[in-house]
């Protein structure tokens, strides 16, 4: 599933350089990048879309290494479904959050991204008491952290989608479980979804009270 996500999202930079430019602002917004008042309007698939676009070269590699080694690793533990799973819906949290938050046009699969983190998170939490996932989340835990920082210190990167998503990975983790792991308490997995439907809510009300 790992190498099906990542040959999608070359594909569609293919597509991107073809039309006239992965840096083209208008190719990116007639492609599906997340605009505020493009969702507005009734272009609710702009939640989605945003996952596979990407702006430049750098962007995509950078992107796409990534996408192959935390997807990997997520799909080991999780399995296949589960993966495209968080990564789906994982993304779609972070356009959510940006929806909300942010007035500007985005793309990037850095909210999926940061859903796989925060779905390992998740597993690190659950099952702390496995010596070789502590480490591997400590690892990751400090890897997400560094993003972050670096996000705020930067210009053109789109924090709140980042936010989302790797809040979003982490709630839908628990929704869907790792039966390959052990069991989820079914208290948890319901207090997830929850709170993921509410947040999710909550966002795009903002959206449209922030932005209409």
């Amino acid at each position: 599933m790992t190498q099906i996500i990542l040959g999608v999202t070359v594909g569609v930079f293919l597509i991107e350089w073809l039309l006239g430019g992965s840096t083209n602002a208008a190719i990116l917004y007639l492609m599906g990048a997340k605009n505020n008042q493009a969702i507005i309007a009734g272009q609710w698939w702009r939640f989605v879309t945003p996952i596979f676009l990407h702006m430049g070269l750098t962007h995509i590699v950078l992107n796409g290494v990534v996408i192959y080694f935390m997807g990997m690793q997520i799909e080991a533990l999780f399995g296949r479904w589960r993966l495209l799973a968080i990564y789906l819906l994982g993304g779609i949290s972070g356009n959510v959050m940006s929806f909300g938050l942010s007035a500007n046009q985005s793309v990037g699969a850095s909210t999926a991204i940061f859903a796989l983190l925060g779905a390992f998170l998740m597993v690190g939490e659950s099952f702390w008491e496995n010596p070789m996932i502590r480490q591997l989340t400590g690892q990751f835990l400090l890897f997400t952290v560094m993003n972050l920082v670096f996000d705020l210190f930067s210009t053109g990167i789109d924090i709140w989608g980042h936010v989302g998503g790797l809040i979003g990975g982490f709630l839908i983790a628990y929704v869907i479980g790792v039966p390959k792991m052990g069991k989820i308490p079914n208290l948890k997995r319901i207090l997830a979804g929850l709170t993921l439907i509410v947040a999710w809510a909550a966002m795009i009300k903002l959206g449209f009270t922030n932005f209409k």
